[in-house]
């Protein structure tokens, strides 16, 4: 082996460390942020805070989220997943931790550029990503605890921030109900991923909803978070005379309660689906209850 093999042996692949930072995990986060724009009802003076902010919510703030979880989840994904990039050798030695750190960083410089709301919302985002994977915080060990940080952290965060910076202030108190909402409903996708990492998880000590209250409950209660956030999203439109919109979301709802039956009948086999046809119709709320509130008098 040549001096230059062996220092490119020491250095991640940029295929690996894109496969690190999990593009596939970028459109919550992205989505969010854009329901906050237009949820404000007002044009943008800039569409660069914009395009700014999606690039920062999805490339870069969840991207190093994922980057900072799957180094402090080497040993557990060792068991589960021993092709990620970690475990498997092609993110070599500290490599990992050095990609979320320097992410880390990247977040705050970009998020200062976003103005005072841009950057405190993103100091929030990079303290709740390290808090939910970093000993001795570690968030996910506590399958509620967990979900529900990131939930919060993919819909309801990027939400607000983006109506914080195209309102260059604070969001209106239904912009904020609606936001946190979606944020707390969205525990139920998070728990979702847990199906695929039981055994690792149960190996490894970590507490989430499939390994202690088996499969078939915790379906059903991610499910159920889902379903019962939406309906108060719903029963919030119809007072703020939004009936139209709710209905849409209610028949969004009702796809979702279809499918959790079909789930529950295999959960672990069919989380992948479920994570398609259950989720899809949430996300359009998210978007449907944006537009409804850019309706709603100030």
């Amino acid at each position: 082996m040549t001096v230059s093999d062996s220092i490119q042996a020491r250095l991640p692949h940029p295929a690996a460390m894109l496969e690190l930072i999990k593009p596939i995990t970028w459109f919550p986060p992205m989505w969010a942020y854009l329901c906050g724009v237009i949820s404000v009802g007002v044009w943008p003076d800039s569409w660069a805070l914009v395009v700014l902010g999606v690039l920062l919510a999805g490339p870069i703030v969840c991207g190093m989220s994922q980057a900072a979880n799957d180094w402090c989840d080497r040993h557990v994904d060792a068991i589960n997943e021993p092709h990620r990039p970690i475990p498997s050798g092609r993110i070599p030695g500290r490599w990992g931790l050095y990609i979320a750190l320097a992410m880390s960083v990247l977040s705050l410089g970009v998020g200062w550029l976003l103005g005072p709301w841009g950057f405190g919302a993103t100091v929030v985002g990079v303290l709740a990503a390290w808090a939910y994977s970093v000993e001795p915080i570690r968030a996910k060990r506590s399958g509620w605890w967990g979900p529900g940080l990131v939930g919060l952290s993919y819909e309801a965060l990027p939400w607000f921030t983006g109506a914080a910076v195209i309102a260059a202030g604070a969001p209106r108190f239904e912009i904020v109900a609606i936001a946190v909402l979606y944020g707390l409903g969205a525990h139920g996708i998070m728990t979702i991923n847990d199906f695929k990492a039981i055994e690792g998880d149960r190996q490894m000590g970590l507490r989430s909803l499939p390994v202690t209250l088996g499969p078939v409950n915790a379906a059903t209660v991610a499910g159920t978070v889902m379903v019962l956030a939406q309906l108060v999203v719903v029963c919030l439109l119809v007072i703020w005379g939004k009936p139209l919109h709710a209905a849409a979301i209610a028949v969004g709802i009702g796809v979702q309660i279809w499918a959790l039956g079909r789930w529950r009948t295999d959960p672990a086999k069919l989380a992948p689906w479920f994570n398609g046809t259950g989720v899809g119709p949430y996300v359009l709320g998210m978007m449907v209850a944006a537009f409804a509130l850019q309706g709603l008098p100030a």
